[in-house]
């Protein structure tokens, strides 16, 4: 029997402009920004967060230099006082590179480029970059966009197993092979005004000039007219808000007059001690000179080397946690499944790599899966199993855009006395440069969800895989009485 369970709603991100009377002494007035739809509680947008925050710094250069590391952290604590929203553990770091520019992960995990400190004026103009990146931690838009992309993607659960560990290991699976740090990191026009305004306010709460936000970005502005190069990377992850200086200027007339306090202090002294540090790398030099593999964060247009060893003829039996399925599969293969959702992942060493952003991506292996078709718009309604097969392939080569359905590859066949169908997708593949075909295998449960199997291997190793994967495919079993659900 299947527990049914509503959908989520898509809601869709909006703010309010409300001015709010404050005491006297106090902020005068300001915009009210209002948080966009989130599927995420603020302890995961942290524990996501930390994840992302393993990836960047297991790709960057971090800076080690206690002095300036302690005084870009003092600003940091200054604003975190002041920012509003959940109250995340903010941390800082700076990063050696040329590049001008800063970013912040869910759940406050901020870096600064060490390029942004050289490139300020002044202690305020720094803190004006940081209080921005630090409002869209605030306002949670990182895992706002998330989301948004988990709903659109939903029910695909490409990656199986593989992250989940939890409700947000479920999100993370559904998003997390296309790209998720670059959710956190790029951010559109709306988001950006938002962020000025919550970062305006956050500066004027600090006792710091709010238009030094507006200076800052006028300052770089101007030097991406004189010279590209180095501050490229910010803009084209802060698109700049229509009158961007006007709205922050408007922001600080309304907050009124600003208690200004004592600086940090030692901005001058930072700059110095930066100055006489060996010179900083650019983004673009360091990701030509850094490792060519994708496991070690490899630089694009460069495809890697899969190595794997022959799948043993020997198999073993895995049993899916929830008692959904059961499939054999080779005992020199590794299995990889979540303690929440029905995923299952199973690969061979060297069959999992990371992409450029540091996400896992399967090259080699097999997913198993349960499928809503129609994300439950049809529940209760009788849905074909071509119609759920078509469905499911269209999910696949929408987020998978590199893939088509090879022309006559659609198989009708039967397993167990039940009707299964099957088809094959092929292109080039965006991780390793080589031709991927991914074998897709269907079969439909009572409500009409379906079990779905997908075989994944570059078109050099499919056909020596093709015996394994029969073998697989010819051991599903599906319970068709256990208990199983729309996934949130």
């Amino acid at each position: 029997m299947t527990r049914r369970f509503s959908t989520v709603p898509v809601l869709f991100l909006a703010w309010m402009l409300v001015l709010l009377p404050l005491a006297s002494g106090q902020l005068i007035a300001q915009t009210k920004v209002s948080p966009g739809f989130n599927l995420f509680s603020p302890e995961q947008d942290v524990q996501v967060g930390q994840q992302s925050a393993a990836q960047v710094e297991s790709q960057l250069p971090i800076l080690r230099d206690r002095g300036i590391q302690d005084y870009v952290s003092d600003i940091g604590k200054r604003l975190a006082g002041a920012v509003p929203g959940p109250k995340f553990p903010y941390q800082f770091k700076v990063i050696d590179v040329a590049d001008i520019n800063a970013f912040a992960l869910p759940g406050g995990f901020m870096y600064v480029n060490r390029g942004l400190i050289e490139a300020s004026r002044d202690e305020a103009e720094l803190a004006g970059v940081m209080a921005h990146e630090m409002a869209h931690v605030a306002l949670r838009h990182g895992t706002n966009q998330a989301s948004k992309a988990y709903l659109a993607q939903a029910g695909l659960g490409v990656l199986g197993g593989l992250l989940g560990n939890s409700s947000t290991g479920q999100i993370i699976g559904a998003v997390g092979g296309f790209g998720l740090n670059s959710l956190f990191l790029k951010f559109s026009r709306t988001a950006e005004e938002q962020a000025d305004i919550v970062g305006a306010q956050t500066l004027a709460r600090s006792g710091y000039d709010p238009m030094a936000m507006a200076r800052m970005f006028e300052t770089l502005r101007e030097r991406a007219g004189r010279d590209p190069s180095g501050i490229e990377e910010f803009f084209s992850s802060h698109p700049a808000p229509k009158n961007r200086a006007a709205r922050i200027q408007k922001e600080a007339q309304l907050i009124g007059g600003v208690q200004e306090r004592r600086p940090v202090g030692g901005f001058q002294q930072i700059q110095a001690q930066l100055d006489r540090l060996p010179p900083a790398q650019s983004m673009e030099r360091l990701a030509q000179s850094g490792p060519s593999d994708p496991r070690q964060g490899g630089r694009p247009g460069q495809t890697a080397e899969i190595r794997i060893e022959e799948p043993s003829s020997r198999m073993k039996t895995l049993e899916q946690k929830d008692q959904i399925f059961r499939i054999d599969y080779p005992e020199n293969w590794r299995v990889y499944e979540g303690r929440e959702g029905y995923g299952v992942t199973v690969a061979p060493e060297g069959g999992i790599v990371q992409t450029q952003n540091g996400q896992p991506s399967i090259v080699v292996g097999a997913v198993v899966n349960h499928y809503v078709p129609f994300n439950g718009r049809y529940e209760g309604q009788r849905t074909s199993l071509t119609e759920a097969t078509d469905d499911l392939i269209q999910q696949i080569t929408g987020t998978n855009q590199h893939l088509r359905v090879g022309r006559g590859s659609k198989r009708e066949g039967q397993l167990q006395g039940e009707r299964t169908l099957s088809a094959t997708l092929s292109g080039q593949s965006p991780v390793t440069g080589q031709e991927e075909r991914v074998t897709v295998f269907t079969q439909e449960l009572p409500d009409g969800h379906i079990i779905y199997t997908l075989f994944i291997a570059p078109g050099q190793y499919y056909d020596r895989l093709g015996d394994t994967m029969n073998r697989m495919a010819s051991s599903l079993q599906v319970n068709e009485r256990a208990e199983h659900q729309h996934a949130e």
